[in-house]
């Protein structure tokens, strides 16, 4: 080839490398449009494992977009009251919340069934039916009928039962006794005689103070000791068997879910799983702290005797049955949970609870360091 014919070749492949590039702007800019939601919360910002769940995600989406998808998150109460999160999404109000969805189970029980009702799976029995199972498509077909979308976006592992003001040893001692504790489970505990309360988070310490209520139940150690309920209700008593693995949910506009482009809809799914772990390994990294300060703080750690978890489950399972008889999707979905609640706990008693019941033995004899 002559230096004149190089010359010209190369001219052109420059202006063929020109073209491609003016080509590809616009397109690379079509993918990575610039987007801007807000996202509102269930949670106070004192809460920093569940509120921060909302702001990882974001975290996770912007910089997966060079801040092309900006979402910016509010705490409970600064757009809407916390336990109205999922309607201001539904109603796109705000394109996307944080919250748990057994939250709204008065509308519907299915609500719960999405994040945790008594007896159900734990942590990992959640995760696995949801991911491989197909809990969240299954949740999803009930949840477009709300105009969301949602995703697991968190889980606190199983939760404590709650502080007492007095000793709780047999299902007679559950009579007329004033209970804090969150929906689905109130209506399930009322069947053996508990008087369910709903109160916020920030007045159970004086409503526990006063002799308000009796008991109260709330997340587990690390959140807990932050509202220094030891001082008035002692008794610490586990475990909280209606939320053995309950999952927060990222939930989203659906008419503004399905406007993004597949590949931030795949980003969502992506970041919201990553979120989804991040809570769970944060709870399970910050509990053992917690719970020896509480213990060295005055806490008396109880568990609920067997006849107490035997009748509660045995009164959660008639609320089951009657739903199924009368609410169809509540039939699928929990149909569906049940079947793999079997399965699960058969795997997980061979080699995970024989190994982690021997650590634990380790562990109480002081040989793990």
């Amino acid at each position: 080839m002559d230096r004149r014919s190089f010359i010209k070749r190369a001219g052109l492949g420059g202006a063929g490398a020109a073209a491609a590039t003016a080509l590809a702007a616009p397109a690379l800019a079509q993918s990575a449009p610039k987007i801007s939601w807000r996202l509102t919360s269930s949670f106070p910002k004192g809460l920093d494992t569940i509120y921060g769940g909302a702001e990882v995600f974001a975290k996770y989406v912007s910089e997966a977009t060079d801040g092309n998808f900006q979402i910016q998150v509010f705490a409970a109460g600064e757009l809407v009251p916390g336990l109205q999160a999922a309607d201001a999404a539904s109603a796109g109000t705000v394109e996307a919340c944080h919250t748990v969805s057994y939250y709204y189970w008065g509308k519907d029980p299915v609500w719960a069934l999405a994040a945790a009702v008594p007896f159900a799976l734990n942590a990992r029995g959640m995760n696995a039916w949801q991911y491989h199972g197909g809990g969240i498509d299954l949740c999803n077909a009930f949840f477009a009928k709300q105009n969301l979308v949602a995703l697991p976006g968190g889980n606190t592992g199983v939760q404590m039962g709650g502080w007492f003001r007095k000793e709780i040893k047999t299902a007679a001692d559950l009579q007329g006794l004033k209970f804090r504790i969150g929906g689905f489970a109130g209506a399930i505990v009322a069947k053996l005689g508990v008087i369910p309360q709903q109160i916020a988070g920030g007045e159970i310490y004086q409503a526990l103070e006063k002799g308000t209520i009796d008991a109260a139940e709330w997340v587990g150690p690390y959140d807990d000791e932050k509202l220094g309920f030891q001082k008035v209700a002692p008794y610490y008593y586990y475990p909280g068997f209606w939320e053995g693995g309950p999952t927060v949910h990222l939930m989203f506009n659906k008419a503004k879910f399905d406007e993004l482009p597949r590949n931030y809809q795949s980003l969502v799914r992506t970041a919201a799983q990553a979120t989804d772990a991040n809570m769970l390994q944060k709870y399970d990294y910050l509990n053992p702290t917690a719970i020896k300060k509480l213990v060295a703080a005055g806490a008396q750690l109880r568990p609920f005797s067997p006849e107490i978890l035997t009748a509660c489950f045995e009164a959660a399972e008639a609320v089951y049955a009657e739903y199924e008889g009368k609410n169809e999707d509540f039939k699928t979905i929990w149909g569906s949970i049940k079947a793999f609640r079997k399965e699960t706990f058969l795997w997980q008693q061979v080699a995970e609870y024989t190994n982690d019941t021997f650590m634990m033995q380790l562990q109480r004899a002081g040989k793990l360091g």
